[in-house]
């Protein structure tokens, strides 16, 4: 498995840690409510009508396409401006290394550090009419830079401006935006069983924050020592083996 694919394979999964962070997942109903303009009783329905289940799922596809076109901006920017200071990308590398198992430390809480504690975001308090609106409405998501989000979504750009290329950063970012953006589709589908399995998953937060930031600590170890070549040779050599 070459190291592409181990890094994209980690975004994706960043992209899941994201959506069941404590800052996202319990706001998926009102999120959903709002993009779509349906109620939360039409929503709620164990069987949703057709034209419920087709609002929903275009409404939401809107809202995804906005943020994940922020997402991967963001990643091809922070490509872009790792490959111009590749010259001190030692340097880089380590810093960001070391900020990552700062942000890790943040999330599992532990040490809680107070200039990450707050939100910067746009917020729409009219949604505009149609799918223009869930769009917009997403790219301003996107923007929200939350307590939990934030440092899982700066990890994954710190690791684009590790790329080579523009082009492996804006992959990067958007297999991110998949790893987010899949459980909300279906949870626009399918509400009635989100709230099922919401309420059963809900006292196991702070334990999936604690996951959250030991994950993020591993990837500032690797960042920091550049191990992601060794994992890659590893995983070649296990495959070779076969």
């Amino acid at each position: 498995m070459p190291s592409q694919d181990v890094t994209y394979f980690g975004s994706f999964i960043a992209g899941l840690l994201s959506f069941i962070s404590p800052c996202v997942l319990p706001l998926i109903p009102s999120y959903i409510t709002f993009i779509t303009g349906l109620s939360f009783s039409d929503l709620q329905s164990e069987h949703p009508g057709r034209k419920v289940r087709q609002t929903a799922m275009l409404n939401s596809l809107a809202f995804i396409l906005g943020f994940t076109l922020v997402f991967i901006l963001l990643g091809a920017s922070a490509t872009y401006i790792g490959s111009f200071f590749n010259q001190h990308s030692d340097m880089i590398r380590k810093a960001g290394g070391i900020l990552v198992v700062i942000f890790g430390i943040h999330v599992t809480g532990l040490i809680p550090i107070n200039l990450l504690m707050g939100e910067k975001r746009i917020v729409i308090h009219r949604k505009p009419v149609g799918y223009l609106g869930a769009f917009l409405v997403g790219l301003s998501f996107a923007a929200g830079w939350t307590p939990c989000i934030g440092p899982i979504l700066a990890t994954i750009l710190m690791v684009a401006a590790t790329e080579n290329s523009v082009y492996h950063g804006i992959v990067l970012l958007l297999f991110y935006s998949l790893g987010l953006g899949i459980p909300f589709f279906f949870s626009a589908l399918a509400m009635h069983q989100f709230i099922v399995v919401f309420q059963r998953f809900k006292k196991y937060i702070r334990l999936f924050e604690i996951i959250t930031g030991i994950f993020l600590i591993s990837i500032g170890i690797i960042i920091y020592f550049n191990w992601l070549s060794r994992l890659s040779g590893f995983f070649v050599s296990a495959l070779g083996g076969q």
